[in-house]
Parts: C-alpha cells; sequence; structure tokens
C-alpha cells in the first residue's frame, strides 16, 4: 500500500522513503538489500520465489542467482534474529524465501504533517474544467498556474509550487488532509468553462482548520478579460488573508490568446523526454510568432535550449548562447517576472558570470521568495561553489514550497549531500525511485566508490555511459559552473574512483 509503513521488532520500513529504522535509528541498508526488504515484509508468510525476488532489486537486470544469496545473507546479518529466536527470513529451499516475521502495517503514516509557516500559507488546488471539451484542460491548468504565480509575487504569503499542488488534480481528497500533506492552512479551489468567447471561474477560498469558506466569487467575461479575472482573484485572495486590498504590480500578458494557450502547453513538455522538449521548442517559436512581446515565452524556450544541452544529449554551442540572448530579452520585456529573472541567473552561472548570476537570483526572490524551482536551481549553483551547507538549506526551501516535486530536486539534494561528505544519505536519495534515472546515476556511482562500494559503483556507471556513451570527466568540470576547486577536485575524485572515464 502506497503511503505505508510496516513495523515489526523493533524495525519500521518505510519503501517509499527508502529507509529502515531500528528503535528510531537509521540502518545502512542497501539499495539492493531494501527493495528485497520490501517486497518480502509487503507479503509477510507468503513464498516468493527467486526470480520474483531478482525483479524486484534488479529489474530489467539479468543477474546470478549468487548476488540474491548475497544480499539476503546480508539482510539477515543486519536484522539479527528475533526476540523469540529463529530468522526473519526463512529460506524454502529450490523455490525462493518467505518472511515469517509478524508484521504491523501503519497505513499512511509515511508522511508526517508539516509545521504551517509563520505567515498566512495557501495552496491552489488544479481548477476543474467544466467545458464540455476535454481539451481545454490545459487552458484551465494554465488559469490554476498563473493564480499559483500571481499569489507567490505577494509579500507575506507562503504559497506551495505548482507540481505538488497538481498532484492532487483529478482527485477526490479531503481538503483537511491535502492541507496537512502540503503544510498549508487555506486552499483555493474552482472551476472554469470556457466556451463561444467567454469564460465562466468560480474560486472559493477554505480555512483548512475550520472548513469555513472565507470568500467565494463567479466571474462571467468575455474570454479577452481572462487575465483581468486572474488579477481580480489575487487581490481578493491577498485581501482576505492579509488584511489589504493589494496586489503586486501586474506581470506581463499576453495580447494573443493563441500564445497563451501554446505556452501553457509548451511549458509541460520541457523536461519530459527530447521528443517532448522538440515539441515545446515549436510551440514556443509559434508563441513568440502571435506576440513578439510575450516576456513568458521567451523565458520558457531559453530553459528549453538550456534543457537540450545540459540533459537531451543537444550540443553545447549554440544552444547556450541561444538560451542566454532569450533569457536576455524575457528580463527586457518584463524586468518584474521572477522566473524570468532565476532562468537569467542560470544561465548566466554557466557562463561563469557570477556576480551578474548572484544579482539575478536576488532580484527573482525581493520579486517572490515562494518561486520553488528557483531555490533548487540556486542550490545547484551553490554547491559548485563551495557553500554546502547554504546549499542544502536551499533546497530545504525548495522541498517545503514544493514537498512533491519534480525528480530532479532529488538530484539536486543527492548532488550537494555528497559534496557534504554524507555518502550514505546521498545513496539513498538517489536511488529513490523519483530520481533513480540515467542522469543522476554519476552522482550515485561517485557516492558508493567514496563508500568503498566499487562493485556497485561501476554497475551504476555501466547504466549512465550507455544513455551518455560520450560522457567525460574532463569535459563535465569544464561544463559546470564551478567556483571552488577543492569542490571540484573531490566530484573528480568520486567519478575517477567509480570508473567514469577521465
Amino acid at each position: 500500500m502506497q503511503g505505508s509503513r510496516f513495523a515489526f521488532g523493533p524495525f519500521v520500513l518505510d519503501p517509499d522513503a527508502g529507509t529502515l529504522l531500528r528503535n528510531d535509528d537509521p540502518v545502512a541498508v542497501g539499495y539492493r538489500g531494501l527493495k528485497l526488504l520490501s517486497a518480502l515484509v509487503g507479503r509477510p508468510g507468503e513464498i516468493l520465489g527467486k526470480s520474483e525476488l531478482m525483479d524486484a532489486a534488479w529489474p530489467g537486470t539479468a543477474v546470478e542467482e549468487g548476488n540474491l544469496t548475497v544480499q539476503i545473507a546480508q539482510l539477515r546479518k543486519l536484522l539479527g534474529a528475533p526476540a523469540g529466536g529463529g530468522e526473519w527470513i526463512t529460506t524454502v529451499p529450490r523455490v525462493g524465501y518467505r518472511f515469517t516475521g509478524a508484521i504491523e502495517e501503519l497505513a499512511g503514516a509515511g508522511r508526517q504533517a508539516l509545521p504551517l509557516p509563520d505567515k498566512p500559507s495557501i495552496a491552489v488546488l488544479p481548477f476543474v474544467n467544466l467545458s464540455d471539451d476535454p481539451g481545454q484542460d490545459s487552458f484551465v491548468d494554465g488559469l490554476t498556474e498563473d493564480l499559483i504565480t500571481d499569489l507567490s509575487r505577494a509579500s507575506g504569503l507562503f504559497v506551495i509550487a505548482r507540481n505538488s499542488t497538481f498532484a492532487y488534480k483529478g482527485k477526490a481528497t479531503d481538503v483537511r488532509e491535502i492541507a496537512r500533506d502540503l503544510g498549508v492552512r487555506y486552499l483555493l479551489e474552482g472551476s472554469a468553462r470556457r466556451a463561444a468567447g467567454r469564460v465562466r471561474v468560480n474560486a472559493q477560498l477554505i480555512d483548512a482548520l475550520s472548513g469555513q469558506h472565507l470568500w467565494a466569487d463567479r466571474f462571467d467575461r468575455g474570454l479577452e478579460d481572462i487575465f483581468a479575472v486572474q488579477d481580480e482573484v489575487t487581490a481578493r485572495i491577498v485581501e482576505a488573508l492579509l488584511g489589504r486590498l493589494r496586489a503586486p504590480p501586474a506581470r506581463n500578458r499576453p495580447t494573443n490568446l493563441e500564445a497563451y494557450d501554446l505556452c501553457v502547453r509548451a511549458r509541460k513538455l520541457i523536461d519530459e523526454s527530447p521528443q517532448a522538449a522538440r515539441k515545446a521548442h515549436l510551440m514556443l517559436t509559434r508563441a513568440i510568432a502571435f506576440d513578439p512581446d510575450y516576456a513568458e515565452a521567451y523565458r520558457w524556450l531559453a530553459m528549453n535550449h538550456w534543457m537540450g544541452w545540459v540533459h537531451w544529449g543537444e550540443p553545447i554551442d549554440p544552444n547556450r548562447r541561444i538560451a542566454l540572448e532569450l533569457a536576455r530579452k524575457a528580463v527586457a520585456i518584463d524586468p518584474n517576472d521572477a522566473g524570468c529573472r532565476w532562468v537569467l541567473g542560470n544561465l548566466l552561472a554557466y557562463e561563469r558570470s557570477f556576480d551578474e548570476a548572484d544579482a539575478e537570483f536576488a532580484r527573482a526572490f525581493a520579486l517572490d521568495p515562494n518561486e520553488a524551482d528557483a531555490w533548487a536551481t540556486l542550490s545547484d549553483i551553490t554547491t559548485l561553489a563551495g557553500h554546502v551547507e547554504e546549499a542544502l538549506e536551499q533546497i530545504r526551501k525548495a522541498f517545503r514550497l514544493n514537498p512533491y516535486p519534480a525528480s530532479w530536486y532529488f538530484l539536486t539534494l543527492g548532488q550537494a549531500q555528497y559534496a557534504a561528505r554524507d555518502y550514505e544519505a546521498a545513496v539513498v536519495t538517489l536511488r529513490r525511485d523519483e530520481t533513480y534515472r540515467t542522469s543522476s546515476r554519476r552522482f550515485l556511482a561517485a557516492s558508493l566508490a567514496q563508500l568503498g562500494r566499487l562493485d556497485e559503483a561501476r554497475a551504476e556507471v555501466e547504466f549512465f555511459l550507455v544513455g551518455n556513451p560520450h560522457f567525460t570527466t574532463s569535459h563535465w568540470v569544464m561544463t559546470e559552473p564551478f567556483r571552488d576547486e577543492a569542490t571540484c577536485e573531490h566530484f573528480v575524485d568520486g567519478f575517477l574512483k567509480a570508473g567514469l572515464p577521465d
């Protein structure tokens, strides 16, 4: 059961978090061992065949049966004997293994309630599309995302990021439970219908502690007034939560609704895959053709070019130069857009224009302190600058604002943990299902190598090089925004120990 933990003897196993505790203290169990234990504990008393267990621990990989035997032996050693004697895991000769201990399932206890911030806190749930046309989902999602962005810019509010609120899209969940999971007091929910050149929006603000509706309204306007509706909803929420009818300065808005639709659809595709990124490129290029003064379209097109060379194997040049030009254009059009500012700051760091980069990030946070992606991106840059404790604090802020983040947050956290020489924590982070993908394996391999687990490290290197056959450590160092020699040498040491090419 997702979100469950399993208690047995002095142990608590949390498969989702990838942790095993003995009397509340962490147990250093490896990734394969954790997967095997999760499979066995999840079906206590049942006999699990050897092939089934090997699929659980080595999915999609052909391994010798001896590897399973070794892992089971290590698990038995870690767990010790139950209080009444015997073994937690018994062997069924020629068949497999069985977990024989008594299990208590702690359903729904995997995520602890997040403490409320010291300021009014809110999450905007995905608005429901009430149009007859399912194709209007993107438009309604865009409305939700814009409300999140606008509220984030209101001084004095704590606003949860889009990625986390959209985890509840299409799910019937109690508002108190959602507020508890996200660590907020207030929720904004609503619906929208777009048809025949008009848009109808219903919105309501809920105090999740009391269940009371603090504000509700309905807007029935011409489609061309959609951004005025967004501004009005934002202003009313700010008034209700902060006691003042004052919203932040208006952002740059598109003058062409087709450009807006294209941008909304494109920004969902950028980090999905190389193929999706190419579709996004075409959409954003068309959006700019429809509206040459649309700052957000330039911002996302800049990000798309950056993702191309950093994650999708596209050539660095001319992508780096084009991305920087586009980001500068976005900021020139709308200097008050925090998103445009931090995207430019990130690109300037890769140009090693560090003073300019730091200034852009500072401006971004002055405009929007709730920008979770900016905090996570800055953590990556701060790690490579050698300020590891500061980087860890930045990525913690990002996770708090975005409790259900994109996978690259875990990669950024794992990289910072490696830089802090907390290799065991880095291994746990980088082996989570959310981030265990090709691009994270180089940091995972380095962490394993520093722990002396060279066989595991080399296996990760082998997987990494399948997807990145031209990778070399020296080229990676040249392209990353390092500004601290000791930090750079530490990463190089781990990479080479793991067996990555020099």
